[in-house]
């Protein structure tokens, strides 16, 4: 198969198409970058670098949504062992409500990308926006399932994220981010509402700033009506 795509659509993608076109292209040191945690209402976004030896087969690395936590544990193992390199950058929720969520996503990837051992000559962008960098780049729509690079990077970034989500669970007990991490989950929506947002969640987002205490004049100021005060 000489494209992206094989000739019989059973045949499985090949993984490494978009590494060997580069290749071919002159460029070497390859990283593939993508994200976790643009939808979710609270915590942070996190990104992955991830550099790995030309050729390389990685049997089950995929786009992460569709493996199990169990697999996507297993592999973020892997990844680490075989990699070249491994980066990881976080976009906190502070950082969300600031400069909006694409821009702390690609905040996030380019500090994953610094964090890099070992500098890219070129980079494979899981989505449709560059990162700030003076680094040759592509991006790839669904380049998690199409890139090997691309889809190690979504299971570091995934499992970080969701190691996060689990010690934030404990830290903020009864909004169950251990289960949703984070995401608009109706039992995290109900627990918005009951208790009111808490210092991670996202405050510019829908389903969490109607949720706020409003800002009452200074003369007039009386407790707050929710569960933590900002």
């Amino acid at each position: 198969m000489t494209g992206l795509f094989p000739d019989n659509p059973k045949s499985p993608i090949d993984l490494l198409a978009l590494e060997g076109q580069a290749l071919r292209r002159g460029y070497f040191r390859i990283a593939g970058i993508d994200e976790a945690g643009r939808g979710p209402l609270a915590g942070p976004v996190v990104a992955a670098a991830v550099m790995l030896p030309a050729g390389l087969l990685l049997p089950g690395v995929n786009d992460s949504k569709q493996l199990t936590e169990e697999k996507r544990e297993e592999l973020f193992d892997v990844i680490h062992r075989e990699a070249l390199a491994v980066g990881v950058g976080i976009g906190d929720h502070a950082l969300v409500d600031s400069i909006n969520i694409l821009q702390a996503t690609l905040s996030a990837m380019r500090d994953a990308v610094r964090a890099l051992s070992i500098t890219p000559g070129f980079l494979l962008i899981d989505g449709i926006s560059n990162i700030p960098m003076n680094i040759p780049q592509r991006t790839v729509k669904k380049g998690d399932s199409l890139s090997l690079s691309i889809a190690a990077a979504s299971i570091i970034a995934k499992v970080t994220r969701d190691r996060m989500m689990v010690e934030y669970d404990a830290q903020y007990p009864g909004y169950g981010f251990a289960s949703h991490k984070g995401y608009g989950a109706a039992s995290h929506l109900a627990a918005i509402a009951e208790l009111g947002p808490c210092p991670i969640h996202r405050k510019t987002f829908s389903g969490v700033k109607e949720h706020l205490p409003s800002q009452p004049d200074s003369d007039t100021a009386g407790p707050s009506t929710g569960l933590f005060s900002f």
